[in-house]
This record gives C-alpha cells, sequence and structure tokens, in this order.
C-alpha cells in the first residue's frame, strides 16, 4: 500500500502569536493486488430486544443479518451476537469465530433465522462480548456491526465505563432503526469505536444499509494505521481532529511514543482518502523566526508510510499573518455546521424557537456556503430555507421525528473544499 500525507496552512504568524493550525490531507492507494496485509474478522451485533417486532424490524433485521454475511469473503472470520438484556453468541458455537466460506455461510444464515425478538437492550454487554471474540485476533482488521432500535437499559454510566475500557480496539458502525434510539448514545457508542452512526428510518432499508457498511469493510486492507506527530519543546498539540469524511475528535486517544512525540488511531484502511485538522501551541518568535512545528508521519507498527512538516514562520506583515488558509477556514466552518445544528435541535426541543432558528439559519448559510449540499437538504426537511446565503429561515410547524434524526446524526459529515456530495 502506497500512502501520502500533505499539509495545507499559512504558515506565517503575527508577532506574538503561538497557535499554529494545518489540516493534513492522508491517503492510501489500498493494496496493489486488493489482498490485506493483515486477516479479518467481522462481528454483527443484532439488537432482538421485545421492541424489534414491530414494523416487522426483526424480519427486516434479519434479512439484513443474512445480507451481510452474504458479503464476508472467505478466509474472513466472523461471528453473530443476539443482542439482549445479556449478550448472546448466536453462531457459530459461544466463545468461537467461524471461518467464512460457502458452507459456514450457510450455517449462518440457518442461524440467523432463529433470532427472535425477546429481551432487553444492553450494549456495553454486546460490545465487551465482541472485545473478547475480536481479542482471539490480535493484528486482525476488526470490524462490528450494532443495530438497535432503542435506549441502552444497562445501570447508569456502565456503558461509558465499557467504552473507556475497549474503545478504539476495533471499529464499530452503529445503526439504529426507527425512531425510538438515541442519537448521542450511538455517537458516542461510534466515536469511541472510530466508526459511523446513521439512522435507518424505514426497516425496509437496513439490507442495503447492512450491505454498504460489509462491503465497505471488506474493502480495508490495512488494520491499524495511526498519525504519529513529534512536536518540539515547550510546544503542546492542542487539537487533532478526523475532518472529512466526518468530524471525529482524537484529542483524547492519544497515546505516548517518546518524549515529544504521540500516536492517534486512523483504525482500518483500505484505497480512500481523509483530512485531518491539527493545532499545535508553540513559543512566540521574532519576527523572521522559523520552527518546525510538528512532524506529521502516517504509520503501521513502526513502518512509516508517510510523512509531511508543519512549519511556523513569525512576520511583522499583516497581510501574510492575517491569511486563512483555505483548507483551515472550510473545515472550521464544518466543524462550526455540525455544532449549530446539534445546538439548534436541544433549542427546538426545549420551546426555545427563537434561538433554534439562529442556530439552523446559520447551519443554512455555512452549508451553502461551503457546497454541504446533502445538509443543506437535511435541513430542509426541519426549516423551510428562504434564502440560504443569508441564513433566513423559518421553523417547519410539523417536523417528521426520523427527519430531525437524520439532521442530527448526519451533522457531524462533511465534504471537502469545492466538492459537494
Amino acid at each position: 500500500m502506497a500512502y501520502t500525507a500533505e499539509a495545507f496552512q499559512n504558515e506565517f504568524l503575527a508577532l506574538g502569536a503561538t497557535e499554529v493550525n494545518a489540516i493534513v490531507t492522508v491517503t492510501s492507494s489500498g493494496a496493489a493486488d486488493g489482498r490485506r496485509t493483515a486477516g479479518a474478522t467481522e462481528i454483527i451485533i443484532v439488537d432482538c430486544s421485545g421492541s424489534m417486532q414491530a414494523e416487522g424490524r426483526m424480519v427486516a433485521a434479519r434479512q439484513a443479518a443474512k445480507a451481510a454475511v452474504g458479503c464476508i469473503d472467505d478466509g474472513v472470520r466472523f461471528a453473530i451476537v443476539a443482542g439482549v438484556s445479556t449478550a448472546q453468541q448466536l453462531f457459530p458455537a459461544p466463545g468461537q469465530l467461524a471461518v467464512a466460506s460457502p458452507r459456514t455461510r450457510a450455517d449462518a444464515v440457518r442461524a440467523i433465522d432463529r433470532l427472535q425478538a425477546n429481551g432487553g437492550t444492553a450494549m456495553g454487554a454486546w460490545l465487551k462480548l465482541a472485545h473478547q471474540l475480536f481479542a482471539q485476533r490480535p493484528g486482525d482488521i476488526q470490524h462490528a456491526i450494532l443495530l438497535t432500535d432503542g435506549e441502552n437499559g444497562e445501570y447508569k454510566g456502565y456503558l461509558d465505563s465499557v467504552l473507556r475500557e475497549i474503545g478504539g480496539s476495533f471499529t464499530c458502525d452503529c445503526r439504529g432503526v426507527g425512531t425510538n434510539w438515541q442519537v448521542a448514545e450511538l455517537r458516542k457508542i461510534a466515536t469511541a469505536m472510530l466508526g459511523t452512526a446513521d439512522i435507518v428510518a424505514h426497516p425496509r432499508d437496513l439490507t442495503a444499509a447492512f450491505t454498504q457498511m460489509m462491503t465497505t469493510a471488506m474493502g480495508k486492507t490495512s488494520a491499524d494505521v495511526q498519525l504519529k506527530i513529534w512536536t518540539p519543546v515547550n510546544s503542546t498539540i492542542r487539537l487533532v481532529k478526523q475532518v472529512e469524511p466526518q468530524m471525529v475528535d482524537l484529542t483524547g486517544k492519544r497515546t505516548p511514543d517518546g518524549p515529544r512525540a504521540g500516536r492517534y488511531p486512523l483504525g482500518a484502511w483500505g484505497a480512500e482518502s481523509r483530512d485531518y485538522q491539527i493545532c499545535v501551541d508553540v513559543p512566540a518568535g521574532a519576527a523572521g523566526d522559523e520552527m518546525l512545528a510538528a512532524r506529521v508521519s502516517v504509520v503501521e507498527g513502526e513502518e512509516a508510510l508517510a510523512q509531511c512538516l508543519v512549519r511556523a514562520v513569525w512576520t511583522e506583515d499583516a497581510a501574510l499573518s492575517a491569511r486563512i488558509d483555505r483548507q483551515v477556514a472550510h473545515y472550521t466552518g464544518q466543524a462550526e455546521l455540525a455544532d449549530v445544528i446539534q445546538a439548534g435541535i436541544e433549542a427546538r426541543k426545549a420551546g426555545d424557537d427563537h434561538t433554534a432558528t439562529l442556530k439552523f439559519g446559520r447551519a443554512a448559510q455555512l452549508a451553502h456556503a461551503s457546497g454541504n449540499t446533502a445538509t443543506e437538504q437535511l435541513l430542509a426537511t426541519v426549516v423551510e430555507i428562504e434564502d440560504a446565503a443569508t441564513g433566513t429561515v423559518r421553523l417547519r410547524r410539523r417536523v417528521e421525528a426520523a427527519d430531525e434524526m437524520a439532521l442530527d446524526t448526519r451533522s457531524t459529515k462533511t465534504v471537502r473544499v469545492g466538492r459537494a456530495r
């Protein structure tokens, strides 16, 4: 696999300034022959709580799980977990992993037919069982799908403690079906597990969602890629955040690597490109001083795959120091977009229509300016956009719960400069 890393920044700082910002674009070509550099393990977790019987969700979940199994490549280890008030391994035998083949996939499909909606919701227990199964295959590309239709029923704080214990040890993509689950809860799991969270409003769309997630997972060819950042003496990393394709704050996931370096997990990779924002505090310099603010490396194990440099140059020329790099400015706006959408949703739920209108108006303005047409379209389900350029909107009197949840879950999805999706 070939990687590149490129830094975008305005390296010129005003006298007295100490904050250095850069966007680092990491791109991987993927494996030339499509072969993985490590093994792979997949775990499918299906909520089997009693509420899954409603609206045909259990029937749809069975079909979706079967479709996902059908996408698993030969040789990949996998398991199916039934999520109730405890975690129950449905296939293969408890504590074991199956090796994907035509026979084991057929066996798994027959096991999935036994899934019944009868029990509670215990996401912490589900994730712990997945972690135990993944522990059998250290070094594998490890990915899980978690489906739920409700709110976690474990005692307060248990899920948080599980996420602190296992966070980042595997990737978990979370999907909520219907509208009775909590966006913040699935977002918390997805953030801790370097995955995604999204709504599947209608059970009929579950098969497509599961197929997409498993197909994407099968495209990963490298297991554990990290961003290693070195900074000079008296410098401090303030922020490391994935900003494309979605916002994920990695700052708190740092593990030390020597006296002045740290590593940040990027998860599994295939042929893809992602953008990261890095903010470093450095000692102020005099006019004309230059320094290396950060050395950013893409690493897997001890192998450096790509590298780029973040610089700082102090100047008395206000025209130079006042420029904001286009990439940095764009993603600052995308971060604000996510924040104001979530603030608008909270204000609307609290009955504060004035604040909600202001926040959604600003969101419409930011989405329009950045070319984030997907978010602009989602906003239009919650407000009537009269003038996106000026942020003039009116709250809709009636808003479908699924539309509001879709706006909330997808508020952290971003677009690159000049590229709408």
